[in-house]
């Protein structure tokens, strides 16, 4: 396997669970991420953290901004936080942006790339949470199914897509760490050309 690597298998998901059952409101708050980005339209999400904003002056999109700040809806679920603040500082790394994501039934994530300065410099982290059947992802050739309470890290730089063939939704954090100076598993330096 060339673009994943299992981190653990035996996380406990049910801090989690219980604060995503206890705000099931939360994800219809910010529908920005399946209006405005097409491969994902077939998400929901919950935004912990994300991309500074006001974006800097001329910045397209959010894809080269480097700072993250902690959203409101965090406050909503301290564990799934932590268990990412946990993750960096273990790691020597420094927490990018977080995200609860709800593949919904019988949904597809669109084949892309994450593409530019800010996901060149990091890793791409998914801790599954719910999914009944198992959670296909596919990074080119490579293939794994992900179960409840694995955490996995893969290079998302690279052409890469999920679906959900169950009825009931697919849910992951999904969260970036930068790593410490020369650690890391899926990095890039910013002026190689991949």
């Amino acid at each position: 396997m060339r673009y994943f690597k299992q981190i653990a298998d035996d996380v406990d998901i049910a801090p989690i669970l219980s604060e995503l059952s206890c705000n099931s409101e939360m994800w219809t708050v910010d529908t920005s991420r399946q209006r405005k980005v097409r491969c994902q339209r077939e998400t929901k999400n919950i935004f912990l953290r994300a991309a500074r904003k006001p974006l800097p002056a001329g910045a397209k999109n959010a894809n080269n901004v480097h700072e993250s700040r902690t959203m409101p809806a965090a406050k909503h679920f301290p564990r799934a936080l932590k268990f990412c603040e946990d993750l960096a500082n273990r790691t020597n790394g420094e927490l990018g942006r977080a995200t609860l994501v709800a593949l919904q039934p019988r949904g597809r994530v669109y084949p892309h790339k994450d593409l530019g300065d800010y996901y060149r410099i990091r890793d791409r982290f998914h801790l599954v949470l719910e999914s009944r059947e198992g959670s296909p992802l596919s990074a080119e050739e490579d293939v794994v199914v992900m179960q409840p309470g694995e955490l996995w890290v893969f290079d998302n730089k690279v052409r890469h897509w999920a679906e959900n063939a169950s009825d009931e939704s697919r849910i992951h954090l999904i969260f970036d760490i930068l790593p410490a100076p020369g650690q890391g598993y899926y990095t890039y330096p910013l002026d190689s050309g991949s």
